[in-house]
């Protein structure tokens, strides 16, 4: 009678041990597909964010010609100029994502102010030269918004997912922070004041 109640007993046991491994392997994998995803999440904000960044240092080699290209009709207007020259070096001294963004908006604020004061030049208007690169960054600026949509759709995913339970505690684990939004400059959403001397 004892060996059998051994028998039984021992069956028992690898029984619960068994099921308890099952479920540590389980929780193991759960968890290492949460850390996937996380890594998953995290390059595709850099993905997003080198998209951008393509566009804008294309933006940003355009612009000496755009200068150019008006110096000789702008002459009054050296301050709408040297806003975009200053921008541009704004861009070029960026480093991070954030001062990235800060330098995009003040580009776009200078070249919607550039692109206003031309209007008042017949002749730099009928520049073969103006129209080419004005439209190509035209083009780049809409190109350059679509990648911004598509950025702020990842950090979005990405932030929502970090503070969920239990993705909460692997983020932590992982020292994963919430990304800031590509956000629009304040002076992007007023209107183009132009002023003559």
């Amino acid at each position: 009678m004892l060996p059998a109640m051994w028998i039984v007993g021992t069956i028992v046991v690898l029984g619960v041990l068994l099921v308890l491994g099952l479920i540590v392997v389980g929780i193991i994998l759960y968890l290492v597909g949460i850390y996937n995803s996380l890594v998953t999440l995290k390059n595709d904000i850099d993905r997003s964010f080198a998209n951008i960044d393509v566009l804008l240092k294309q933006r940003h080699d355009e612009l000496p010609k755009l200068i150019d290209t008006c110096k000789g009709y702008m002459q009054y207007e050296q301050k709408t100029l040297l806003a975009v020259t200053e921008a541009r070096s704004a861009y070029a001294r960026a480093t991070t994502p954030a001062e990235k963004a800060q330098a995009d908006n003040m580009i776009t604020g200078a070249l919607k102010t550039l692109f206003a004061v031309a209007e008042n030049y017949p002749e730099l208007k009928a520049n073969t030269n103006f129209m080419q690169l004005q439209g190509r960054i035209s083009e780049l600026e809409t190109k350059i918004a679509g990648q911004r949509t598509s950025y702020n759709e990842d950090v979005n995913v990405y932030n929502i997912r970090i503070a969920q339970i239990p993705a909460n505690f692997v983020a932590g684990m992982m020292g994963l922070r919430p990304h800031a939004l590509f956000e629009v400059a304040t002076t992007d959403r007023e209107d183009v004041q132009v002023k003559f001397a």
